[in-house]
């Protein structure tokens, strides 16, 4: 049976769509290749035509957990007030929507513990994933000058992503709200 040309891109973004879920919801240790195969519909046979090394899958699938956050963050951005950006980013990543659903999520939220462990050659990759989304960011940060955005930035991330961590860890919905919450007022009223 003949493919038509861009089946094989196809075929690729699936992979790649449910590896980035996987690996968030599964971490990167728990989401196996046999089961990012089976998720997207396709055999373990097939992995090899896609990618040389489970290496290569994490990296590209890192890469579009970071392309899929910095997405969704900048277009709250842009419906956002004019000088309101960064607020709305913080409500945002600050919501339970974005807590309760880590396969979604930042990927720094929900695997920061496990890429801190990774090799030198998933973190090579996975930093300067980390560079395309500050830099997609940062111009939406307060500050009049670029190291008062940068600045902000270093500041309201960690704190965001600190805060997701430890509130997916609380047992109750009422827990986990009131970590966000007291988190979200803090840099709300900080910058």
């Amino acid at each position: 049976m003949r493919y038509r040309p861009e089946h094989k891109v196809e075929v690729h973004r699936k992979i790649l769509k449910n590896a980035s879920r996987r690996v968030r919801a599964e971490g990167i240790a728990g989401a196996a290749v046999s089961s990012i195969m089976r998720g997207a519909g396709l055999t373990n046979g097939g992995f090899y035509k896609h990618f040389d090394s489970k290496n290569e899958l994490l990296t590209e699938s890192l890469s579009e957990s970071f392309r899929e956050i910095a997405d969704r963050l900048t277009r709250v951005a842009e419906k956002s007030k004019p000088g309101e950006a960064w607020k709305a980013i913080v409500k945002a990543y600050l919501s339970p929507e974005h807590c309760d659903h880590t396969e979604s999520g930042c990927p720094l939220a929900a695997l920061a513990p496990d890429l801190a462990r990774a090799s030198h050659t998933i973190k090579v990759p996975i930093r300067r994933e980390m560079i395309k989304y500050k830099s997609r960011i940062l111009p939406l940060m307060p500050g009049r000058r670029a190291a008062d955005k940068e600045r902000a930035f270093s500041a309201i991330f960690s704190t965001m992503i600190g805060a997701v961590a430890i509130a997916r860890i609380l047992p109750s919905h009422a827990e986990r709200a009131r970590v966000l919450a007291r988190t979200r007022d803090f840099l709300l009223h900080s910058f």
